[in-house]
């Protein structure tokens, strides 16, 4: 394992947020966030689990808040074909893929969930190598 990370997010603080800065949401998430938020009929839960997972990547990598850009963390799910809405992947850019590669992440392994009050995200980094490291 390279690392681990959780974090959560109050959903009616995240809502307020957003509301209070609308280019917020442009500076955190990226297009293909976006596009995927704009299918739900409420996209404040969807983007405060997904803000969550960025934060949780930050901590995995041991940079925590303000190591790299939110946009360079990128959570949206795995499409399939016949099959809507796979699990959920994480994809880097810019510095978090910089820092993943130097700490040796192979892998990406993201389990998000929310309530009506708290989005939740768990993050694993997984080393490549042996399996012995």
């Amino acid at each position: 394992m390279a690392g681990v990370g959780i974090d959560a997010v109050d959903i009616a603080r995240f809502r307020r947020l957003l509301d209070r800065r609308p280019n917020l949401t442009s500076r955190v998430f990226t297009a293909a966030e976006r596009a995927e938020a704009a299918g739900q009929a409420d996209p404040a839960p969807h983007l405060a689990a997904r803000f969550a997972a960025k934060e949780a990547v930050m901590k995995a990598l041991g940079t925590g808040i303000g190591g790299f850009a939110f946009a360079h963390v990128e959570v949206v799910r795995e499409q399939r074909p016949g099959r809507p809405g796979g699990p959920p992947q994480v994809r880097l850019f810019d510095r978090a893929a910089m820092l993943a590669e130097d700490r040796g992440v192979a892998r990406w392994h993201v389990s998000l969930t929310h309530t009506d009050a708290l989005a939740l995200a768990v993050v694993l980094a997984e080393a490549g190598g042996t399996g012995t490291d």
